[in-house]
């Protein structure tokens, strides 16, 4: 845990992460994970996890095909057939990560601009919302699709916060992966990072917090009366 809050004053906006940030998609696409990696005799591990976390498209891709000994560029069908096992899995369960329905509403009684910035494409992202109960919350929902580069590039948190007309500078990031926290810096912002796995280390985070209902997490986001 980070210590002194050194964030913007007055908070323009606030946009979130989706998968192992705001939804519990991580434990579906890791059961996804390990059905794909197993179809080709390999075991997926925790180490495996580690560094495909909030990764995809191109880069996604280039890890897998080292991870199964495939020749680069060999393993396009892949991303398909992975996005089919996680849509699976997300379909049965995704719940929401601890503390974040509570968090999203109150910030939302306050009147606070919310948006949400994703690498997954909306294919999955609307229904992991959907699952979770945060379909209908946000004020933009940006997916990697909608932009020119996916995170670690700042473009969906710049578009996010286009969207809510919101200066980066002067609005808060919450993730939980190194490369959604490199994304969000990027973009000029406050990031506040929650890791999502054990031994992810978000060394780039403004501030770090072991959940998002943790006290430093609700004070930086000027919640600091809140009950």
């Amino acid at each position: 845990m980070t210590a002194a809050y050194d964030g913007p004053v007055a908070i323009d906006a606030v946009i979130f992460d989706c998968d192992g940030l705001l939804v519990d998609t991580e434990t579906a696409w890791t059961r996804a994970e390990r059905v794909l990696y197993g179809r080709r005799g390999v075991a997926f591990t925790l180490d495996h996890k580690r560094e495909l976390l909030g990764t995809s498209g191109p880069v996604a891709q280039a890890i897998v095909e080292r991870h199964l000994g495939l020749e680069p560029g060999s393993g396009v069908t892949l991303q398909q057939e992975m996005h089919e096992l996680a849509l699976l899995e997300i379909q049965r369960t995704a719940p929401p990560m601890p503390g974040a329905p509570e968090l999203v509403a109150e910030l939302r009684r306050a009147g606070m601009p919310i948006g949400l910035a994703s690498n997954s494409p909306h294919t999955l992202l609307r229904p992991s919302l959907r699952s979770a109960g945060f379909d209908t919350v946000f004020g933009a929902v940006v997916s990697a699709q909608d932009v020119v580069l996916g995170k670690p590039a700042p473009d969906v948190y710049l578009e996010a916060c286009r969207r809510l007309g919101a200066d980066p500078a002067r609005s808060i990031a919450l993730e939980d992966s190194p490369t959604g926290v490199g994304a969000a810096r990027a973009a000029g912002m406050f990031v506040i990072g929650v890791p999502s796995l054990p031994g992810i280390e978000l060394t780039g985070a403004s501030l770090v917090a072991e959940a998002l209902h943790a006290a430093e997490v609700r004070s930086a986001l000027g919640l600091r009366l809140a009950a």
